[in-house]
């Protein structure tokens, strides 16, 4: 007999709560998970480690739920949000490190067409931001420079 398995394929991570108000088990305020997402901000944490941490930590399921805002919102009010969005910074460091490898590595034809695939999503990406306003308009992905800026 078979047997049948009752994994997610390719998920992981945890479910976001179905619940859309405050857990009652939750100590924590609105304004002291503010607080905390401010705190953890200034000691250079991104935006998902924040989560995270406020998750595994402290118990907080959803920023969002608690404050009504999302902790990238909290961020950019309180002026400690980066001008260039996560995802985006992620893809720029990947970028930086493939092309330091093919530096050395002139003959990965792997991670050239790698590096090809990165670049695209960041250049995707930055279309739609500017499109949204979380980029301005004058912002332009450029290699040289992204490497100057990750070291």
């Amino acid at each position: 007999m078979s047997r049948m398995h009752t994994h997610h394929k390719g998920k992981s991570g945890s479910k976001k709560p179905q619940s859309k108000t405050s857990p009652t088990w939750l100590k924590l305020k609105k304004d002291e998970v503010v607080a905390l997402v401010l705190k953890l901000a200034k000691k250079d944490y991104q935006s998902s480690v924040i989560g995270l941490i406020l998750r595994d930590s402290y118990g907080v399921p959803d920023v969002k739920i608690i404050t009504g805002k999302t902790i990238s919102q909290i961020l950019k009010e309180n002026k400690l949000g980066s001008e260039v969005p996560e995802d985006i910074q992620n893809l720029i460091k990947r970028a930086v490190k493939v092309r330091k490898h093919l530096g050395l590595n002139k003959k990965d034809m792997m991670s050239k067409r790698g590096v090809q695939l990165i670049e695209s999503k960041i250049r995707r990406l930055e279309k739609y931001y500017k499109r949204t306003g979380q980029l301005p308009k004058n912002w332009k992905y450029n290699p040289e420079k992204a490497r100057l800026l990750v070291g």
